[in-house]
């Protein structure tokens, strides 16, 4: 437990809780499943899937020797990744919100994890659009490599780019984008490159990393500290408002002075090449208001040659210097030395060190770069056509050929799609390929007629068009062209004519055409009657649902007409969901329903619609809410059931003020969800697992009431003999069980792994992730005072003392029991179902409440009677859930 005391304090410490809005940012999980999203609990910071940056690669996870809970420092982002088993180049591309022209820091993350199981670490390159970022490679398995770029985007994307040189597939783990401000990190316009992070370090600081909410630009700072160097730090804020470079105020409360007041601040660094430029970004703030007589005043030289003269930082306001020129060598030392009028020693609060990585190398000319763009989504090109159509020079896109010649950029000279399966008409965006020389279209089911715009390339010296179904006849001046030598020309004979011979042909078949016109119009219009009489029939689909599968249930059957008048006409919405809106609806006989009606734009809401209405046709208990009938009349489909008139758990805690909640109150709901749970794993056979247990699908009824209700994501087990499935991975951030998110395997302990969540918020009233405290999740919340073996201090303070203490703690047993990082070492549903009588059984007894000097214990009192180790280690390992 003393470990996870020290995780806690060292995040707070970090600042790895950021709050501030993350306008710009990207932030991608490489290898999450499609359409996940989540708040990183560590960072704040709102990730999302890769799938819509990039169309090739494997998701996968690594190696359990190298994740949660054996890794329990692992970044969230980590522990899976995006391999790229296929192709040479393989490309992410990034859309920054400033566009073409704007300043921004690309950061990339790679851990490899032994994520194949062969223990090989590879190599690869890493390139941003033509130019070569950086060569990735490892010290071993668990090695984290991570890599800053500072860039000007010259197009509207960003072309991130992992290349196979043969040395190992490539592989990523995290990839961010955060803008810049166009003001800072300037370097000299003769240079034509970016910056690439060599060091930023934190100097006074001496805690590993951090990330701060108030760095804007989401930076890594790294603790730095000399053995001539003496620390410094101090509580009050300091003004980062000056620059635009705003290194966060964390980084520059604390500063480093040299022991020896009369010596300088000296740290070098030295690299193989001798041709190697690099930035320097430094920062100063004075951290005392000095006396009267007192100067701080210093001068920084590189190399013993000036660079900064007579620098006298403020006291708590930051000042930033960078040079002009890029220092170029292979070494470099930085001196900070008192000028002859400072009599108080120098100081130095941070300092970013990036080096040139110049950009030879140009992007496609960006005519032929769109061109090609809308080539490959018109024909739906299978190719591994990512990034740059040209670069770099040997991963240019498979069939395309480039002129490199010249300082010009590259363009497109030559384009085989020849035997591709392409359809539809020959593209309109061939024609701005300016210098295109050669094009095979060839081997195709292309249509339509030769088109006319390529006469307007003046450089085509080949047109393959054989082996298509293209009509009419090759424009005359390609034909000219073809018979002076200039154009080799490859089509069918029905498309080649000359002028005189076109018109002879075209008057011969006139007559027919026409005939085959007239026939054509004739069976249409019987088509049409035949299909209006059969429209008005009912068909066996329309008697289904849209997957072909009917709802046959003894429940009640309603027509939409029904469903419209017990609802006057959907006059009262009471919910909304993915599926649709659920509406306070009457049965004739006065009794009050839900119905949940599926909008007509849910497409995965149907899914779930129908999985819930097949399941509760076959599941009664008096916690489940209570199915009353359906209406799957003309494709407009309602559920109907009984309404709940209190509403979810979820709102009716953050209603507490006015619906206060006793403990007796809670731990009765806690029961009435819990056997409902308890229902579902070991009362329906096979096993039917909810999959998304959280407080806001436990409904309340007038009398308070508990029943478990939503489940469209619902999962049965296909036969009593199978524990768990493999499947996709879904559920709601906060509730989530995360060995089920890394796994994919799912058991009943995923429930229960939920459920333990939702007690906790019934124990101290807070929601599962608690924004106003910068969105940590409840377990960390609770946590630190479980360590301390204090939890009055969570216990809601609504309850205003009325319970009993041993009660509470016994609870609290209970849901640590449920969290436990493995799921085979959680309780099931039974056994919490146990636990939670035991709490009702001490509440009732009228024990003494909340008894003075019983509210910190040790923390061997917080154990399980049929469990040896509740929360040893649970709480050391927890770095918090989120939902995929």
């Amino acid at each position: 437990m003393a470990f996870f005391l020290h995780l806690i304090l060292f995040c707070i410490a970090a600042g790895f809780v950021h709050a501030q809005v993350q306008t710009g940012y990207i932030s991608i999980d490489c290898g999450s499943p499609e359409n996940f999203d989540y708040v990183d609990l560590d960072t704040g910071i709102s990730y999302t899937s890769d799938e819509s940056f990039i169309s090739t690669g494997v998701n996968r996870n690594i190696s359990l020797e190298y994740a949660y809970p054996n890794n329990p420092m692992l970044p969230q982002p980590l522990s899976d990744l995006r391999t790229f088993p296929q192709a040479n180049k393989n490309c992410y591309t990034l859309r920054p919100n400033g566009k073409k022209g704007s300043l921004n820091l690309i950061r990339a993350t790679f851990m490899y994890g032994n994520y194949d199981g062969e223990n090989k670490l590879p190599k690869f390159d890493l390139y941003l659009g033509m130019n070569l970022w950086q060569s990735i490679q490892f010290m071993n398995a668990s090695d984290v490599v991570t890599t800053e770029i500072v860039s000007v985007a010259l197009e509207d994307t960003f072309s991130v780019c992992l290349v196979n040189f043969g040395q190992g597939v490539p592989f990523i783990s995290a990839l961010e984008l955060r803008p810049l401000d166009r003001s800072v990190y300037n370097i000299d316009p003769k240079i034509s490159g970016s910056l690439v992070l060599f060091q930023r370090l934190d100097t006074g600081y001496s805690n590993g990393t951090g990330r701060y909410a108030d760095d804007v630009y989401d930076r890594i700072w790294s603790a730095y500290s000399s053995p001539s160097w003496d620390s410094v730090h101090t509580s009050i804020d300091i003004d980062i408002s000056g620059n635009g470079y705003r290194a966060p105020n964390e980084v520059m409360r604390t500063g480093s002075v040299p022991k020896n007041g009369t010596d300088s601040l000296e740290f070098s660094w030295k690299v193989s090449d001798p041709k190697a430029q690099f930035y320097i970004y430094m920062y100063f703030a004075d951290l005392v208001v000095l006396g009267k007589n007192q100067t701080r005043e210093f001068n920084v030289s590189w190399n013993d040659i000036p660079l900064f003269g007579n620098v006298r930082p403020r006291a708590y306001y930051t000042s930033a210097f960078y040079n002009a020129k890029a220092l170029v060598g292979n070494e470099h030392k930085i001196s900070i030395r008192p000028s002859g009028t400072g009599n108080v020693p120098p100081i130095l609060n941070a300092i970013e060190i990036y080096r040139v990585q110049e950009f030879s190398e140009q992007a496609t000319v960006s005519a032929d770069v769109y061109a090609m763009d809308n080539i490959r989504t018109t024909y739906k090109v299978s190719r591994n056509w990512v990034g740059d159509p040209c670069g770099p020079k040997k991963y240019s896109w498979e069939g395309v050929k480039c002129n490199y010649t010249g300082s010009n950029p590259p363009h497109i000279i030559s384009i085989n799609l020849s035997a591709s399966d392409l359809t539809g008409q020959i593209a309109a965006s061939i024609a701005n390929l300016s210098l295109l020389e050669s094009l095979d279209l060839s081997n195709n089911s292309l249509t339509g007629p030769i088109p006319e715009f390529l006469e307007k390339l003046p450089f085509l010296k080949f047109l393959y068009l054989r082996g298509n179904q293209l009509s009419g006849y090759v424009p005359q001046s390609l034909l000219t062209r073809s018979r002076s030598g200039l154009l080799t020309l490859s089509v069918d004979s029905q498309n080649l004519c000359d002028s005189g011979s076109c018109q002879k042909k075209k008057k011969r078949k006139f007559v027919p055409i026409v005939v085959s016109i007239l026939s054509t119009m004739f069976l249409l219009l019987i088509l049409i009657i035949v299909w209006r009489i059969r429209r008005k029939r009912p068909t066996q689909k329309e008697s289904t649902d849209k997957e072909g599968r009917g709802l046959e249930s003894n429940n009640k059957q309603f027509t939409y007409a029904e469903v419209a008048n017990m609802t006057n006409n959907f006059e009262t919405p009471i919910g909304k969901g993915g599926f649709g809106t659920v509406y306070l609806g009457h049965l004739k006989n006065g009794t009050q329903v839900a119905v949940k009606l599926l909008s007509a734009s849910s497409s995965q809401g149907y899914k779930e619609f129908q999985n819930e209405a097949e399941l509760l046709m076959r599941v009664h208990h008096r916690n489940l809410a209570s199915f009353v009938g359906y209406s799957h009349d003309n494709n407009k489909m309602a559920l109907v059931y009984e309404y709940m008139a209190n509403g979810n758990l979820k709102t009716y805690i953050l209603d507490r003020h006015i619906h206060p909640l006793s403990w007796e109150m809670r731990l009765k709901i806690a029961i009435d969800a819990a056997q409902g749970l308890e229902y579902l794993h070991h009362g329906c056979r096979p096993a039917i697992i909810h999959r998304d247990v959280k407080s806001a699908n436990i409904l309340l009824s007038e009398n308070l009431e508990a029943k478990i209700a939503d489940f469209g994501l619902s999962k049965g087990l296909p036969d009593d003999k199978t524990t768990q499935i493999l499947t996709e991975v879904t559920g709601t951030t906060g509730y989530l069980d995360p060995e089920y998110r890394r796994s994919h395997n799912l058991n009943e302990k995923s429930d229960v792994y939920s459920f333990g969540i939702v007690l906790l918020e019934l124990i101290t009233g807070q929601p599962a992730i608690i924004k106003s405290m910068d969105h940590i999740h409840i377990m960390k919340y609770v946590g630190w005072y479980i360590k301390q073996g204090d939890i009055t201090s969570v216990i809601d303070e609504q309850m205003d003392g009325d319970y009993n203490l041993d009660s509470v703690w016994k609870a609290m047993e209970v849901s640590v029991a449920c969290t436990r990082a493995m799921s085979t070492h959680r309780l099931t549903m039974s056994e919490v179902l146990t636990g939670l009588k035991s709490c009702l059984e001490m509440e009732m007894a009228h024990g003494p409440k909340t008894p003075v000097n019983h509210g910190i214990r040790k923390m061997v009192g917080l154990r399980m009677d049929d469990s040896p180790e509740v929360c040893s280690m649970d709480f050391d390992l927890m770095t918090g859930p989120s939902g995929r």
